[in-house]
């Protein structure tokens, strides 16, 4: 990604502001299995909170901040997330991506993208009335 972009687009990783405040005022705690970088302040805030913040590998999406980072970004325990992580279950599946608003979101039949034909319906709908 060239400098220009870098300097105005926050959509598409990190602009150049957000990467000086992490070279300059933050130091990183750890990343992600996707790439996300995970940073926090080296001096408290005015209020003496720690400041913390991602940067994305990729697009910038909120959904693909894993649950554990998520709870440590938002301040729920002090510890990186690996000394927090329960062992993984069997069932567990791997991460995907948020659809919504792309042309793999689902639709499902009746949709306006689908045609907008419904089934019909079958007679079984009665409707609500306040007099009844």
């Amino acid at each position: 990604m060239s400098i220009l972009s870098k300097i105005f687009t926050w959509w598409d990783g990190a602009t150049i502001g957000t990467l000086f405040d992490s070279w300059k005022h933050g130091e990183q705690v750890g990343t992600d299995a996707q790439g996300n970088r995970y940073f926090r302040a080296k001096k408290p805030d005015a209020r003496g909170r720690e400041r913390r913040w991602v940067i994305y590998e990729g697009a910038n999406d909120a959904s693909r901040v894993p649950s554990e980072w998520h709870g440590w970004l938002h301040g729920s325990f002090d510890g990186v997330p690996e000394s927090h992580l329960p062992p993984s279950r069997i069932w567990e599946v791997d991460y995907t991506p948020n659809r919504t608003g792309t042309l793999d979101a689902y639709r499902p039949k009746g949709a306006l993208e689908q045609g907008g034909v419904r089934a019909k319906a079958t007679g079984d709908y009665e409707a609500w009335s306040p007099d009844q």
